[in-house]
């Protein structure tokens, strides 16, 4: 049993290096911040169906802890602190369907247009009436379980954005296209990042044939190689 717990703790340990690794490589700038996305928007998520709802949650929280003191954030980057949060809830949606994946958009949609400038722009908050949707679908299908768990994170970082940084409304209206293809993105990469995952723990699982199985959902395994872990 003991040797089992080490074996998760060190599985835990490596999925945290991979994240702080992906944390590493930019991919857009965050308007209003020096903060810029990472190829950690598409695999941060997938720490929820690896790892379990509160583990993967606790894993990006590490990960970007972890990095945030290796880059020596600039602190006075309010952008720093809203960005520690988003992709805590993405792991959380990813991770399986729950009432808290309905929840949190909702609360973000109310929280923005709550705000002056985000009465202006309103229709922008309708895009995280994305992730209530896939709701209904996540289990079904894995392209609405990653645009649903993206759009948690822009909800999320959204609803916090609107009231911890000035940004006039022009601003806001501006973004709509480039959330558009910027979420579309992520979604595919995150669904990218975890069928290859996937596939790969199933191929270490029969390759090497670890006493303590990696998490794998079968569903998303490869034919091929489902056939031969059933020899």
């Amino acid at each position: 049993m003991q040797q089992q717990h080490i074996k998760r703790a060190v599985f835990f340990a490596l999925f945290v290096i991979i994240g702080f690794i992906a944390l590493q490589i930019p991919v857009n700038q965050l308007a209003g911040s020096k903060v810029s996305f990472t190829l950690f928007d598409a695999f941060g998520p997938t720490a929820g169906a690896f790892l379990g709802t509160l583990p993967g949650a606790a894993a990006v929280l590490l990960m970007q802890a972890g990095n945030f003191i290796f880059q020596g954030a600039d602190w006075s980057d309010t952008g720093t602190f809203v960005r520690l949060i988003p992709m805590i809830f993405a792991a959380i949606y990813f991770s399986r369907k729950m009432p808290l994946n309905i929840i949190v958009p909702a609360l973000a949609i109310i929280a923005f247009v709550a705000n002056p400038v985000g009465r202006e722009v309103w229709y922008f908050s309708l895009f995280w009436t994305i992730p209530i949707i896939c709701y209904f679908f996540q289990e079904r299908f894995l392209v609405a379980r990653a645009l649903g768990a993206t759009f948690m994170a822009h909800s999320v970082g959204g609803a916090l954005w609107i009231w911890l940084v000035p940004l006039p409304a022009a601003v806001w209206v501006g973004l709509i296209p480039v959330v558009i293809m910027e979420r579309l993105i992520f979604a595919a990469g995150i669904a990218v990042s975890y069928l290859v995952l996937n596939n790969v723990f199933a191929l270490l699982n029969k390759k090497l044939e670890f006493s303590l199985k990696l998490p794998v959902q079968q569903e998303h395994v490869l034919t091929q190689l489902r056939e031969k872990s059933a020899l």
